[in-house]
């Protein structure tokens, strides 16, 4: 005869007055976890108390009960319940249902029921979540029951909303929550299946990538076009932006790129239009236009419009501020907060102010015209001013001029439609004069032009003795070159160019040199005056220093540097290469650094990786050897930001063959290969949990 299972006897439960109730010091829950006990005191206010306490009955000496009872498991729970007695928000004899234990060690029941107990999946959160806003819940109602921030509820709610297929994977360790947190940039539930089955051929499935991946065709928030047009008026286009709620992501990415060109479109036509009605002749609208385009065109000086009574007081007590907190602070260690701020206000506020709107002539804005543009930052950029050649007022000649070019022409020797050498003979042209010809005539051609040989032979030795004529002289002529469309007011034979360039790189125009040299160049045509005749009178009036600088300017616009494929000039390029030594020339100053689009993207695999062992040495080169091209250059691009690599033809010639060999810093656990030793493995990043 078989035996019976013995049956199993839950230990009784009973509902408890408070008061009865006491703190057992066998809890073995010693340090603080998990939300605290404020916030679960609101919880069970709101929802009652959903678990029992555990208890134990006080003995006493006898092992008699005393009526009072131990409370070994659930000591949060007891000190919620206390905090809410103390607050009057509940009695001190209300019912507490208990589950009361005789059996074993309090010890053995408090570790039993935190041990025992099983955490919950996040994916179950998410759901739960997703289940309580499908029932109406708002965000923020189910953001305030559960004691954690809005923020926190959207991302679960993102989370939740991930392809099922996928939410799946993730449920049965087939991802990382961080790759899971990834697919939440795109909605596009078809879209994020094709990612992942796309990764299971790639040997990087890391988080970046899949959001490169889910993101390649739409725009990022931080380029210009979308600046320039806003999230609002985008969105209120219809337009989507994919944000990342689990990453920095710059302001997300622009999902319809065709709608963001025709909204760029629409707006630089409406500013176009409200440029035309200031009666500019013309007006050309882009969101870029190339480096140069207005070379060929004179530009209008202008004159800033003065500023206010009101706005000159403004700006005299704001410098007056400036400087008064520049003294006080001249000799101390350190600026405070404050006032380290309030000069920063006072900088801008004084830059608005200095910066004054430029006015033209209203017969000038009639024949000239403008540019409309989108600078690099995103903003509006307006180019007034710019005259075209056909566009240019007739010259008339003077009354002199006149009567000697009308002479020159009846005696059919005009010396500039010759064609002839300085100081070449007539060879038969017109006669001597006879004696008997009455009256003073104009002197014969054949010889002013002897006479003003010989005076130029006398020029040219007295200006090779006077090197501040000579440079004012030259300064004069490429200024008449550079600054005016007709050049024709010097002796000088300089013909100075400022080439174009062929090949326009990708935001040539909106480099620290490009601006540099434009708002230069705008400074000394506001000095120079508006007619060519007057510029010689100017020029003699500016100090040494001055007028070197302005001859520094003119030089550097004629230095043309550029490899063309059709146009080899090695000797030039050398040249450049030794005056780039003279001046010091170094591009990372200047500002160039290595990118996807201005260089890693667009040469080969080894290049980008002899870049990256140039630049962070051979261990870093090694660890990307084994990426596609195109991940390969994104990565170098990060791994040779603060390196100060640039590539040979940026280079000094001096030092092109220099590599630098940078010992790497720690890198990402993605560029390991597989098989990585532990030690690797514990340099690996970790998981960014979703809160």
């Amino acid at each position: 005869m078989s035996k019976s299972t013995p049956k199993i006897a839950l230990s009784a439960s009973r509902d408890i007055p408070f008061n009865r109730l006491v703190l057992s010091q066998a809890n073995v829950r010693r340090i603080k976890a998990g939300i605290a006990i404020e916030e679960l005191a609101e919880d069970i206010a709101r929802r009652t108390l959903l678990q029992s306490l555990t208890v134990r009955p006080v003995l006493d000496a006898d092992g008699v009960e005393t009526g009072m009872f131990d409370v070994p498991s659930g000591g949060r729970r007891y000190r919620a319940l206390e905090l809410l007695v103390k607050q009057k928000r509940l009695a001190r004899t209300a019912l507490i249902p208990c589950v009361i234990r005789t059996e074993g060690l309090a010890e053995e029941d408090s570790l039993a029921e935190n041990v025992q107990r099983a955490p919950l999946h996040p994916l179950d959160q998410f759901r739960a979540f997703q289940a309580l806003r499908e029932k109406g819940r708002g965000e923020e109602e189910i953001a305030a029951a559960f004691f954690v921030s809005g923020a926190v509820v959207k991302q679960r709610l993102r989370l939740a909303a991930v392809s099922p297929r996928l939410l799946d994977v993730y449920a049965e360790d087939g991802m990382t929550l961080d790759q899971l947190m990834a697919f939440t940039v795109s909605p596009d539930h078809a879209r994020q299946e094709a990612v992942w089955d796309a990764l299971q051929r790639s040997p990087i499935r890391e988080p970046y990538q899949i959001r490169r991946l889910l993101t390649e065709s739409a725009v990022r928030a931080s380029d210009r076009r979308a600046r320039f047009v806003g999230a609002a008026a985008y969105e209120a286009a219809g337009g989507i932006i994919l944000r990342d709620l689990f990453a920095a992501d710059d302001g997300g990415w622009w999902q319809d790129p065709v709608l963001l060109d025709r909204l760029v479109h629409e707006r630089l036509t409406r500013e176009a239009e409200a440029i035309r009605a200031e009666g500019w002749r013309w007006v050309e609208a882009a969101p870029d236009f190339p480096y140069g385009h207005t070379y060929g065109l004179r530009r209008l000086a202008g004159t800033a419009e003065p500023l206010s009574e009101e706005e000159a007081a403004r700006r005299a007590a704001l410098q007056a501020e400036y400087d008064e907190l520049e003294r006080a602070c001249a000799e101390a260690d350190e600026v405070p907060e404050e006032t380290d701020a309030r000069l920063a206000e006072i900088e801008e506020v004084l830059a608005a102010l200095n910066d004054r709107p430029v006015a033209y002539e209203p017969a000038e804005i009639a024949r000239a015209g403008a540019f409309v543009s989108i600078d690099g930052s995103g903003a509006l950029r307006v180019e007034r001013g710019y005259v075209r050649p056909e566009d240019e007022a007739p010259v008339a000649a003077s009354g002199d001029d006149a009567a000697g070019a009308g002479e020159r022409s009846v005696a059919g020797s005009d010396i500039e439609g010759s064609g002839r050498a300085l100081g070449e003979p007539d060879g038969g042209g017109t006669a001597e004069p006879s004696e008997e010809d009455e009256g003073i005539r104009p002197l014969p051609d054949r010889l002013l032009t002897e006479l003003t040989a010989h005076r130029t032979l006398a020029l040219r030795d007295a200006v090779a003795g006077d090197p501040q004529v000579a440079l004012l002289a030259a300064t004069h002529a490429l200024c008449l070159r550079l600054f005016y469309r007709y050049g024709l007011d010097s002796c000088l034979e300089i013909e100075p160019k400022s080439a174009l360039f062929s090949a326009q790189a990708p935001g040539l125009a909106d480099t620290a040199s490009a601006r540099s040299i434009e708002a230069r160049h705008a400074r000394w045509q506001a000095q120079l005056p508006a007619e060519p005749g007057e510029l010689w009178a100017v020029l003699a009036g500016f100090d040494a220093d001055s007028r070197e600088a302005l001859f520094a300017h003119l030089v550097g616009l004629t230095v043309n540097a550029v490899h063309e494929a059709y146009n080899r000039r090695p000797k030039a390029i050398a040249h450049a290469d030794r005056i780039a030594e003279a001046v010091g020339l170094d591009m990372v100053e200047a500002g160039w650094r290595p990118t996807v689009a201005n260089y890693l993207g667009r040469v080969t695999k080894a290049r980008i990786l002899d870049a990256v062992r140039e630049g962070k040495g051979e261990a870093a080169a090694g660890l990307i050897a084994h990426l596609k091209k195109a991940d390969m250059a994104v990565e170098a691009e990060r791994l040779l930001a603060d390196t100060g690599w640039t590539p040979e033809p940026l280079r000094l010639a001096g030092s092109r063959d220099e590599g630098a060999a940078i010992e790497p810093e720690a890198l990402p656990a993605f560029l390991a290969e597989e098989g990585e030793s532990a030690g690797d493995a514990a340099a690996k990043t970790l998981p960014i949990a979703a809160e």
